[in-house]
């Protein structure tokens, strides 16, 4: 079996793209599995504040404001292509290296059906400030997407994992109680139900 990296990342929405390319920033950073990326991690990160910037003016903004948004978006998801490839050609057909990066990998089964509703959610504590969330593997699956509020604010940036028994959230404030959802993405439906919520205090 022949392991390929996802590609629909290039789909992600905007609020959610900087999140997606800051893990892979992270992944690659220091990797040994990966220490000549095609693209200066520093240029990706300088990538992602642009685009992050452009997409705050956009939404005040008019059409100008918007081509820019776009293009910004494109040089960011061009660079994150160039990475995917290398990521590729240097993970040495070894899952656990590919998901390191903070890539996902396509999935070989090309059966084609609806996902499950993500099942059996769960939170622990990791280190101070942070929360790991856990469900039941959902079938035909390519990443899970887990977000997560306070219970009377808005939910924070969606986070991203190949992994279903380590949906990692961090910065989050001490003491703080916390409500989380996860749900399933890829299958014939682009993405499953979110999960039930499940709720725990940050230590």
């Amino acid at each position: 079996m022949n392991l390929r990296v996802a590609l629909g990342f290039a789909r992600i929405p905007d609020g959610d793209l900087d999140n997606f390319a800051m893990g892979v920033i992270k992944g690659i950073e220091g990797n040994a599995a990966y220490p000549t990326p095609p693209v200066p991690l520093t240029d990706v990160q300088a990538a992602v504040d642009d685009f992050v910037a452009k997409v705050a003016r956009s939404k005040t903004g008019g059409m100008l404001e918007t081509a820019a948004k776009n293009n910004s978006r494109e040089t960011l998801v061009g660079m994150l292509r160039q990475l995917a490839h290398y990521v590729q050609l240097n993970c040495s057909n070894d899952l656990t290296t590919l998901l390191s990066s903070g890539f996902q990998a396509m999935s070989t089964n090309r059966s084609a059906s609806p996902l499950e509703q993500p099942q059996r959610l769960v939170l622990r504590n990791g280190t101070s400030g942070q929360l790991i969330a856990k469900v039941s593997p959902v079938k035909n699956t390519r990443m899970y997407e887990g977000r997560i509020k306070v219970s009377d604010g808005d939910w924070l940036p969606s986070v991203y994992t190949g992994d279903s028994q380590r949906i990692t959230f961090e910065g989050l404030d001490p003491g703080t109680l916390y409500i989380c959802q996860v749900r399933a993405l890829g299958g014939s439906t682009g993405q499953s139900d979110w999960s039930d919520p499940s709720s725990h205090r940050a230590m």
